[in-house]
């Protein structure tokens, strides 16, 4: 996946190497942050329709699902099941969770991804503060310590699964500024022995064809948010493992994207990666609204899209610097990981 991520950052790929795909709008949280919650799920691809995408574009090397809760779907294992026959080089499994589901149901759907035998997977469990602030912002009671719960059973099941990487997935908002600390400390009394590394850094972004917040204020104040930025840079420990190399430099941009308004590195939307929402549209990135097909329309085959007119027109305008101003993970990822000198500084 590394060669291909590096080839991507010299020239467009033939075909996209990462799926962002949220595989559902259906969420039982009402974040602060977001407006996915107030979507009624309506037309989602079944099943069977993802199967027959997945059958006709055997050729990714990663598979970030995303929603809503992608949980919720009883037949998630299913979904990643389809991608991983098909994709036979299907290295990367992501995904987010608001721990809402059973745990116990949820734990062993996790159990049978796992199963089926992908190199790397990676869980990131949602926490957006302590107790109190966590069930404000995600608008939930007791959501904290089902996250709490859920990390931990996910950790343990890492024990037996060594290919299972499993983070919290703090998002930065005007919310929450200033509370990291805190939220690090009310984590460590209950988890002894948490880490700074363990914490998965975003800062909460505007966007109209994903979160539907565009109306919605939620920037923190620069200097603040560059403070507890640095705060937890200072706090990260070294390491070798490639996604802490990847995080490291992600959250060094980010706080450059916080300081000067740029992260200095363009995403790599529509030259290795895209965003697939529920009913099968298909976007440059979560970030970006600008419909470029559907796969139903198409026969499920990407390919179709990604050659198509509107995505060679979205391309122009990339190229005119006309991307929206973000740095997400979703698509910084794959800037990062093709760029070597932009893992060093």
């Amino acid at each position: 996946m590394f060669l291909t991520a590096a080839s991507s950052n010299l020239s467009r790929l033939d075909r996209p190497y990462k799926l962002n795909f949220a595989v559902t709008y259906a969420c039982q949280s009402r974040c602060r942050t977001c407006n996915i919650w107030r979507t009624k799920p309506h037309g989602e691809l079944t099943g069977g329709e993802i199967e027959e995408f997945a059958r006709k574009n055997g050729y990714f090397r990663w598979l970030a699902l995303t929603g809503g809760e992608p949980f919720v779907r009883s037949d998630v294992v299913g979904v990643v099941k389809s991608f991983s026959e098909n994709s036979k080089g299907l290295y990367m499994f992501t995904c987010p969770t608001n721990s809402l589901c059973n745990l116990e149901t949820e734990v062993a759907r996790v159990r049978e991804i796992l199963e089926l035998g992908l190199p790397r997977a990676a869980i990131t469990v949602s926490l957006d503060g302590h107790r109190e602030l966590h069930d404000k912002t995600r608008g939930i009671p007791g959501n904290y310590d089902k996250a709490l719960r859920m990390f931990k059973a996910l950790k343990a099941l890492s024990g037996e699964h060594k290919n299972l990487h499993v983070e919290f997935g703090y998002t930065l908002s005007a919310f929450n500024l200033g509370q990291f600390a805190r939220t690090f400390d009310a984590v460590r009394a209950e988890i002894p022995g948490i880490r700074h590394n363990d914490f998965h850094i975003n800062l909460a972004q505007t966007s109209e064809n994903y979160y539907n917040n565009e109306e919605l204020e939620l920037s923190p104040e620069r200097s603040a948010a560059a403070e507890e930025l640095r705060y937890i840079l200072g706090n990260r420990e070294a390491e070798l493992d490639p996604i802490q190399i990847i995080e490291g430099a992600f959250i060094r941009r980010l706080l450059r994207f916080v300081e000067t308004g740029s992260a200095g590195i363009r995403s790599r939307s529509l030259d290795a990666s895209l965003f697939m929402d529920a009913q099968g549209n298909v976007f440059p990135s979560i970030m970006w609204n600008r419909k470029i097909g559907n796969v139903r329309e198409c026969g499920y085959d990407l390919r179709k899209i990604w050659h198509g007119a509107e995505a060679e027109k979205v391309r122009s305008d990339l190229a005119k610097g006309k991307e929206p101003n973000c740095w997400t993970s979703c698509e910084a990822y794959q800037a990062l990981i093709g760029n070597v000198p932009s893992l060093l500084r």
